[in-house]
């Protein structure tokens, strides 16, 4: 199977993007929270954090983004909706389906990929298997396939 390559796994995040920036933006909103600034709409509060609104809402959005990713990469889609838009699923390294646990590995692991610079993604136009950080440090590929019917072939690697 094809790995996907840096600028299709670019576009599937920008997709997942703009979708939970859409969902972020409604739940701000039906908590009365601005969404581009630290500021509460509320008169009572002076920044989103001094409202119970505010911070409920934070945690909602903070906690619906790490469990949409974690969810979706080890759900039978094997994606997020970016990745599904573009033929992408993510895979162990014999083109299984990961855990649930894995691919909450995986989304932290991001965090130590954009730390770094962003060297960990950019890492995905370079390695052979075309893995960013944190795809090595989580043994997983990002591949061109549908869900359940993805194997790799791992003596190209070799």
């Amino acid at each position: 199977m094809q790995t996907a390559g840096f600028w299709i796994r670019v576009g599937a995040y920008l997709i997942d993007g703009i979708l939970l920036a859409i969902a972020q933006f409604i739940i701000y909103a039906i908590f009365g929270v601005s969404m581009y600034s630290a500021e509460s709409l509320d008169s009572g509060g002076t920044t989103m954090f001094e409202t119970v609104g505010g911070t409920i809402a934070y945690a909602i959005t903070t906690i619906g983004g790490i469990l949409y990713f974690a969810i979706m990469d080890s759900s039978a889609k094997q994606g997020t909706l970016g990745k599904m838009a573009l033929g992408l699923v993510v895979t162990d390294l014999n083109g299984q389906r990961i855990s649930f646990l894995r691919a909450l590995g995986r989304y932290f692991a991001k965090i130590l990929s954009a730390m770094i610079l962003f060297i960990g993604f950019i890492m995905v136009a370079f390695t052979e298997r075309n893995q960013g950080l944190h795809d090595i440090i989580c043994s997983t590929l990002v591949v061109h396939g549908k869900p359940e019917e993805v194997g790799v072939d791992t003596s190209v690697f070799e």
